[in-house]
């Protein structure tokens, strides 16, 4: 059946529709195998939808079987209103470990050795706004020069490729750097400049992985960049609104998955919601 077809996507973009396809494609799939009509009453049944997500998904790892459940949810409810079942959870992605500091000297020495001043100055931005400011992948691909000032004797960047925009202050020990780099760039984008797709998903990840290194040294990877960032901020004991406000992060209990890193820290989500209560009544 051809995804452009189906409910549920007036309106949204190419991204969105092409991982609605992707889905659409295996729940189809799983349905034929099965004798389901090929119509959108009968594949988008909300029993259908659940019973491909526990069960026709396999090898795929357990956060990316719940990732499917909303993408068809949203395809199904104009056909067969809101699910009134709850559906089988379906544990989180686990956060990437943060890197000790003997990894960040030698991530740094990796950045350093890169051939070419464009390669080196990027695989810099993604440590030291990775690390230092806890970017995410598409936030670091819309890094401008101009997006990183000083304000208060403090390295401030001002994040706006992803939501919520936000204003962070650089961790100290990546302050200068931070400035180094953004003006070099100026207008221009920090990472990889230059004509690119930054909506790619993968722009940064494909980065680092081609990146010279040794076998055995650390791979530079955005995601525990950013983990970096977030644990050394609950180990310091930032405050958790403070924290949710620097991050992106919505709700407390999302930092649980990076609190489980931070020795001696209580990771349950329920101590955390207590706590930001208790801080922001502060």
């Amino acid at each position: 059946m051809d995804a452009a077809s189906a409910p549920g996507l007036p309106g949204a973009g190419p991204r969105e529709r092409a991982r609605a396809a992707s889905v659409l494609r295996g729940l189809s799939r799983f349905a034929s195998a099965r004798g389901i009509p090929a119509t959108w009453q009968h594949l988008l049944d909300y029993d259908v939808i659940e019973a491909f997500c526990v069960t026709g998904l396999p090898g795929r790892a357990v956060p990316a079987c719940g990732t499917c459940r909303p993408v068809l949810c949203q395809l199904a409810a104009p056909v067969h209103g809101t699910p009134r079942w709850r559906a089988t959870p379906f544990a989180g992605a686990r956060a990437p470990a943060p890197y000790s500091p003997a990894q960040r000297a030698e991530l740094a020495a990796i950045a350093r050795a890169q051939r070419g001043a464009a390669k080196r100055a990027s695989a810099l931005a993604m440590i030291v706004f990775g690390i230092g400011a806890g970017l995410r992948p598409v936030e670091l691909a819309a890094l401008r020069g101009t997006d990183v000032t000083q304000a208060g004797g403090q390295v401030i960047v001002r994040v706006t490729g992803g939501p919520p925009p936000r204003t962070v202050p650089v961790d100290p020990h990546y302050a200068g750097r931070a400035l180094d780099l953004a003006r070099a760039a100026g207008g221009e984008f920090v990472f990889c400049p230059g004509p690119a797709d930054r909506a790619y998903k993968n722009f940064v990840s494909v980065f680092a992985a081609r990146l010279a290194s040794d076998p055995d040294a650390p791979r530079l990877s955005a995601g525990r960049c950013r983990a970096s960032f977030i644990c050394g901020h609950l180990a310091a004991g930032t405050p958790i609104p403070a924290l949710l406000a620097v991050s992106g992060i919505a709700e407390p209990e999302s930092l649980a998955r990076y609190a489980r890193h931070v020795p001696g820290m209580n990771a349950s989500k329920a101590a955390l919601r207590a706590r930001c209560r208790a801080e922001r009544t502060q």
